[in-house]
């Protein structure tokens, strides 16, 4: 009978052994991990947006592939997705539709007439990003962080602009042109010969339907005293004689139609009015002056060179109903719009 009780503590001794480890097994292996299992994790973003999906545009675009020099780093892209870059930076995105393919043909044409001419970067560089040389640019990021609210809707814009033209490009005798545009003229363009060395058929004076009052500084005025004039034209132009009466430094101007200064005589010498333009910083060469107060004051009309393509007059010509060629026809003279097979 002893024996029995004996065998029947044991088994009650064991199982309670067994059972007290069954309870505490799930502590040993969980209390070495408790700070990672139940410890307070970082707060995760719920709703942060997807990183922006690469531009797929066009069959045409997507197959020419461009080595673009960004800074001091060379990267390489195809022409949609450069392009991409260019009108962000280029034109504002509020634009019209029409306007902004406009712009993105001209951006490709320039690029192509670029890459057909050899450029200006060597044999291993296509094309920048430095507007002084080649065309702004602006990645994708950057240019929503400049939109704010309206990014979506403008990089979709934008987007339609590149994929719906693409390939096309603006030809004269079959070849790209020298697609040059600006931010907008005094209501009439200017041939390339006034601005530059070399005039080309296709980059001639015509009118443009500028609407100033919807243009930010289209007016503007620029104040120099005498000191900073003389300094500033005798730089640019060390032969004229700069002395007397600064009212009588500048003289005879040759105008446009729309007012804008083809030739100017400073200090006895006749220059363009573009000369005068860059020498003194002026938004355009659509200047007038006067002197008021010991100073020199200038009131200018427009920004930019004013040859090829107004911008805001494409865009106004957008709104007037003119679809991204009419826009392109009217700009470049004697021009077509086509895909280019070279």
């Amino acid at each position: 009978m002893k024996r029995r009780r004996s065998q029947i503590n044991q088994a009650i001794a064991v199982s309670a052994v067994l059972l007290a480890a069954l309870f505490c097994l799930p502590m040993l292996v969980v209390t070495p991990f408790r700070s990672a299992l139940f410890g307070r994790e970082e707060p995760v973003d719920e709703t942060e947006t997807e990183p922006p999906v690469p531009f797929a545009g066009g069959d045409l675009d997507a197959s020419r592939i461009l080595r673009v020099l960004k800074g001091e780093t060379v990267e390489e892209m195809d022409l949609g997705t450069y392009l991409m870059g260019v009108v962000r930076a280029e034109m504002p995105a509020a634009f019209e539709p029409e306007a902004l393919k406009a712009q993105a043909v001209a951006a490709r044409t320039y690029t192509m007439y670029k890459l057909q001419t050899g450029g200006n970067h060597g044999p291993d560089i296509d094309i920048c990003t430095d507007n002084a040389c080649c065309q702004a640019y602006i990645d994708e990021e950057s240019a929503r962080a400049n939109w704010g609210e309206n990014a979506g809707a403008y990089e979709a814009k934008i987007e339609a602009a590149v994929e719906e033209t693409d390939g096309q490009t603006i030809l004269y005798g079959g070849v790209p042109i020298l697609a040059v545009f600006h931010s907008s003229s005094a209501g009439l363009t200017r041939s390339a010969g006034e601005v530059w060395v070399n005039d080309l058929p296709y980059l001639q004076a015509v009118r443009s339907p500028e609407e100033g009052e919807r243009i930010p500084n289209y007016y503007s005025r620029a104040e120099l005293t005498k000191a900073e004039l003389k300094t500033k034209l005798q730089t640019a132009f060390p032969e004229a004689n700069l002395s007397g009466d600064p009212g009588g430094w500048l003289t005879d101007a040759q105008r446009d139609p729309a007012g804008t200064v083809v030739t100017v005589t400073v200090g006895g010498v006749t220059v363009k009015g573009t000369q005068v333009r860059g020498a003194l910083g002026l938004r355009s060469a659509c200047f007038t002056w006067e002197a008021q107060d010991g100073k020199m004051i200038f009131y200018v009309t427009g920004f930019g060179h004013g040859v090829g393509l107004s911008q805001y007059g494409a865009n106004q010509l957008a709104r007037e109903g003119a679809d991204y060629r009419e826009i392109l026809t009217h700009y470049y003279t004697g021009v077509t719009v086509e895909p280019y097979q070279g």
